[in-house]
């Protein structure tokens, strides 16, 4: 099952690595879109914003699931390199029952306090009884996130990306045809969109630990690993932590720039909304680059093998380069094509030369985000989390301050689209020169006493 990655040529190791990470993140944002357009076309525009109105509050959910793998998958690559496997056997049983336990717990304070969060929120009377069965709904399926995030993780961290590409193919699959049936045949409008988004995410889970568990057995050990090591849950939380943070405060600042694009009216606002659909499909791909350039990393630094990861880094940046001038290309010239799927071209010729502008603008740089991925990807395997996390963060900020200072001169709207490549730039200056330093080598977060 598991891919060692501290061997054989560097190129194809991690093509072939990245490449199924790459299209099983595509299909997750494939049924993300159906979501919204059973909902918006089969219920109303009042379902669709009761759905989107709870997308800051799942989101927060989601940041910690993928803070929490992202912190185990990178002590389990280190422990797999370095050949560590009864270590590396508890680091597995240890998150897994670690998730479990804290998926329940975020479950139980969802159901519980969900109705005073959308009250908080100010969600609008409405469509609140709406937003509350679908967060209600949602809350109950946590436990299948958070496992369903792990144990992708876990698989990723042993080198096997082709087992999550094959799990998500399958839940999303299974979440459309369970969203048009619970939708159009049972008419059960915004609670039948959770329903099938928490039985797709279940089923999955479900079959994802049993072909782990399956494969988990066959790993041979010395002696016998412990179940729950206390010792290896605090390793992975100082992983953990700082980019749960992170993604929290990304989410944040998100929100503050959409504050500023709603000032510009709705023209702007639906060219901007449409754009960053098309836009966040476009840049995944180069994100899932930068993961799995995280976990050749990190395997290599626990086999020792510091040297490998800068063969490694060039890989990526080569793979995520003919990704991104490929995706710049596309969009540049035919964004337009694209944007149409969202927008009537006769009745919104105004906001789709606002998206158009955007699209331009930010493909333009694409190279600049992928490699900003590719030596965060190098940091974060490492376990360099300060400097991956004042990387990132100082990217956001400068896009939400810089975002505010251009639109306020003769720029405008537009201010917003070009303070975006300025993060990048300034995102690749931190994590490349910190790569530069080489004191990333410094940071291998497992010891020979593991």
């Amino acid at each position: 099952m598991a891919r060692d990655m501290t061997v054989g040529k560097p190129f194809p190791t991690l093509f072939k690595f990245a490449m199924p990470m790459v299209l099983g993140n595509l299909f997750q944002q494939l049924y993300n879109v159906v979501d919204s357009m059973v909902v918006g076309n089969f219920v109303g525009e009042d379902a669709l914003a009761a759905v989107g109105t709870t997308t800051s509050i799942t989101f927060l959910f989601i940041a910690v699931a993928m803070g929490m793998g992202i912190g185990c998958s990178v002590v389990i690559s280190q422990l797999f390199g370095a050949k560590h496997t009864d270590t590396m056997k508890s680091a597995i049983s240890t998150s897994l029952i670690f998730m479990f336990l804290l998926g329940g717990a975020l479950s139980l304070f969802g159901l519980g306090a969900h109705r005073m969060i959308l009250n908080w929120i100010q969600v609008p009377e409405n469509i609140f009884e709406d937003a509350a069965a679908y967060l209600r709904i949602y809350c109950m399926g946590l436990v299948f996130l958070f496992m369903y995030n792990i144990l992708n993780s876990v698989f990723n961290a042993l080198g096997e990306s082709r087992f999550p590409l094959i799990f998500l193919t399958l839940s999303s699959a299974l979440n459309v045809i369970l969203d048009l049936y619970f939708v159009i045949r049972l008419k059960m409008g915004v609670p039948g969109v959770a329903w099938a988004t928490l039985i797709a995410q279940g089923i999955s889970a479900v079959l994802s630990f049993m072909v782990l568990l399956r494969h988990f057995r066959r790993i041979e050990t010395e002696g016998k690993p412990k179940l729950f090591d206390g010792h290896l849950l605090t390793r992975m939380f100082r992983l953990a932590v700082p980019t749960t943070i992170q993604q929290s405060i990304v989410s944040l600042g998100l929100v503050f720039v959409q504050g500023l694009v709603n000032s510009y009216g709705s023209v702007v606002i639906a060219g901007y909304t449409a754009a960053t659909k098309i836009d966040t499909i476009a840049i995944n791909p180069m994100v899932q680059v930068g993961n799995s350039v995280s976990t050749f990393t990190a395997q290599n630094m626990g086999a020792g093998k510091t040297e490998r990861v800068k063969s490694g880094l060039l890989s990526g940046l080569i793979i995520s380069a003919g990704i991104s001038v490929s995706l710049a290309i596309l969009l540049f010239f035919f964004g337009g094509i694209f944007l149409n799927a969202f927008m009537n071209s006769r009745e919104s010729a105004a906001a789709i030369g606002v998206g158009i502008e955007y699209i331009r603008v930010v493909s333009t740089f694409y190279v600049l985000m992928g490699t900003m991925n590719v030596f965060n990807g190098v940091l974060r395997g490492a376990g360099d989390m300060k400097v991956f996390m004042a990387a990132t963060l100082t990217n956001f900020t400068l896009r939400v301050v810089c975002a505010h200072l251009f639109s306020a001169t003769s720029m405008g709207a537009s201010g917003i689209w070009w303070a975006i490549p300025l993060g990048w730039a300034v995102g690749v200056l931190i994590s490349g020169g910190r790569f530069a330093s080489g004191k990333w080598k410094t940071k291998k977060i497992i010891g020979a006493e593991d």
